[in-house]
């Protein structure tokens, strides 16, 4: 089994390091790491450092030796997705699952046809709960990068993100319409590339006529429509696959 990820704000510059606090108390009380068992220390930006522990100290301290920080080379292709604003917690699911299976981008998207709105501190809080389910799921999935949560954007803020990407998709639920399928799509080897997810109701026409004058094109995964909170995963999981990522 791979070690432990614990999230650290300033790494360690010397060989032993004290894990206290929430995530101290996370390892001694709930994990029970004992001596001898390894750990990761990270930053959550990229950079982290392996260590072992030496002692388990009352209930939220933790000792350990550690070995040099690391860094990890920067993703590429890297893929962002545009979530449009799922009902319920369903929103929770899509960031948890795109971030276990190696998203690196997460916009928040106020779709026209959004049921839920993210408005005063209704947005503040459920922007606040995606990202810290993106830090949970990346410490849970053993990254060391976690990926970026972005404030919600609006259609022309998206029309705009997608103008400066290398690939700019979104997808479609339409089998019937004139949709590529996205595992022939020519996908960039480097760059950035930009997945829009639209709502329960689907992309409305003139969000469509936005993305499409923003250069992107539309794309479907395959025969089965998918929800809203699982369609990025699927699409996340297939562009790592196609770009050489899960290799």
């Amino acid at each position: 089994m791979t070690a432990p990820v614990f999230v650290v704000e300033k790494l360690p510059t010397g060989p032993e390091f004290v894990l206290e606090g929430p995530e101290g108390r996370h390892a001694v009380s709930v994990k029970r790491l004992q001596p001898g068992e390894e750990v990761v220390l990270t930053d959550g930006l990229g950079r982290w450092a392996e260590g072992v522990v030496r002692a388990a100290e009352g209930k939220d301290r933790l000792v350990v030796t550690v070995e040099p920080v690391q860094e990890e080379e920067l993703p590429a292709p890297r893929i962002t997705v545009v979530q449009a604003l799922p009902k319920g917690d369903r929103g929770e699911v899509a960031v948890e699952t795109m971030t276990e299976t190696g998203v690196d981008a997460i916009v928040p998207w106020q779709a026209g046809r959004c049921i839920t709105q993210w408005k005063g501190d209704r947005g503040l809080k459920s922007l606040a709960k995606w990202r810290s389910t993106a830090r949970e799921a990346g410490k849970q999935s053993r990254r060391v990068r976690f990926p970026e949560v972005a404030e919600a954007m609006s259609t022309k803020q998206v029309a705009a993100l997608l103008a400066a990407a290398d690939f700019a998709g979104v997808l479609h639920e339409d089998r019937d319409c004139d949709s590529e399928p996205l595992a022939t799509a020519e996908l960039p080897a480097t760059g950035e590339i930009v997945l829009v997810v639209g709502p329960e109701g689907g992309v409305s026409p003139q969000e469509l006529e936005a993305f499409a004058a923003a250069g992107a094109r539309t794309y479907r995964l395959g025969r089965s429509v998918l929800r809203t909170s699982t369609a990025g995963t699927a699409a996340t999981a297939l562009l790592l696959g196609r770009t050489g990522r899960w290799g």
